[in-house]
């Protein structure tokens, strides 16, 4: 149990000319061109940060946690190295070793049914685009591991239980990790340590964020903040999806794990920058939106535009448009704004 031993690594899964390398089909609309052009300079990139990575990473059991190793991971982290990464940066490696047998007993134990018919349920609707989420019985398919991950960290997390969008979360763990017992001591980091309340019953944690995440625009962008505000489009319409699945249901994967690369070392902070940066770059086609509904169509797109293809451009543009967030200034706005929610009847 654990190993998911018939997914090979994303480099040698590409099966055909219309599914990537981590078992994502692509669409009609897929646009090759786009991407081809990206790939063409992205390979050489990822050849150089491995060779740095391998110099950090060597024989060591644990990664220590510095400048130099928060630098690298908002560079990106090579494919073969984001498991032991992610683990060790985390935090998820040290709280597994603590508890060796958890995972096991959590799977041998009893279990409420409704959870069990509420995953199985979510289990079909993940990543229906990927070919190890498609066939239930496929011996290299994802779906039981996902399951047992999903159930795992929902009986492990009574209070918190499960949440829609954690689906996405550990299916995205499980394509990259390929380790049922890391996805789920890496989920469990995210919802206890990294991005706590997150998905709490009431997610009081991911709607302050997208609270947080409009005073930002308004700070770094204020006139898209008073068209918005103008055109009635709420922050928890805007980042809702974004923030609880991390992104993962929505964008391009490669785009996706380079923020989780840094979310695992910084935490939430690079969810805000993302999507502070998804605004400022199209700041001229919000403003140009004339009502309700062309805004919060533009806004629902805006995760897939060709900009967001080149993950290694969108990753500096994230560290470089907005500018500083300063931390005692994000965790002002936190308060203020969790007591904004809690006070709402």
């Amino acid at each position: 149990m654990g190993e998911v031993n018939n997914v090979k690594p994303f480099t040698e899964n590409v099966l055909r000319s219309n599914v990537d390398g981590y078992g994502f089909e692509r669409g009609q609309n897929f646009d090759h061109i786009v991407y081809d052009d990206f790939m063409s300079q992205y390979l050489s990139v990822l050849a150089r940060r491995s060779a740095r990575w391998r110099e950090i990473v060597g024989r060591k059991s644990r990664i220590q946690r510095s400048a130099k190793v928060k630098r690298f991971c908002r560079k990106g982290i090579p494919s073969e190295h984001r498991s032991a990464v992610w683990m060790s940066v985390s935090g998820a490696e040290e709280r597994m070793k603590k508890r060796p047998h958890l995972y096991r007993n959590l799977l041998n134990g009893q279990h409420d049914e409704h959870l069990i018919e509420t995953i199985n349920l979510d289990v079909h609707r993940t990543f229906p685009d990927n070919i190890y989420f498609t066939a239930a019985d496929d011996p290299s398919g994802l779906r039981r591991p996902l399951y047992n991950v999903l159930l795992a960290v929902a009986t492990n997390n009574d209070k918190t239980g499960y949440c829609q969008g954690m689906n996405f979360i550990a299916g995205m763990l499980l394509v990259v990790l390929r380790n049922e017992e890391k996805a789920f001591w890496l989920m469990d980091t995210l919802i206890n340590v990294i991005l706590p309340d997150f998905y709490s019953p009431d997610m009081i944690g991911a709607r302050t964020e997208q609270e947080v995440f409009g005073e930002i625009v308004k700070w770094k962008c204020p006139e898209v903040y008073k068209h918005l505000m103008k055109l009635d489009v709420s922050w928890q319409l805007i980042g809702a999806k974004w923030f609880l699945c991390i992104y993962a249901d929505v964008m391009p994967v490669e785009t996706v794990l380079r923020i989780w690369d840094c979310l695992f070392f910084e935490g939430p902070k690079i969810l805000l920058r993302v999507a502070v940066t998804l605004i400022m770059q199209t700041k001229d086609k919000i403003l140009a939106s004339r009502d309700f509904t062309e805004a919060v169509g533009f806004l629902q797109r805006i995760v897939s535009e060709k900009e967001i293809v080149n993950c290694h451009i969108f990753m500096k543009n994230c560290f470089t448009l907005p500018g500083s967030f300063p931390d005692r200034k994000i965790e002002n706005w936190r308060k203020v704004c969790q007591r904004r929610i809690a006070s709402d009847p």
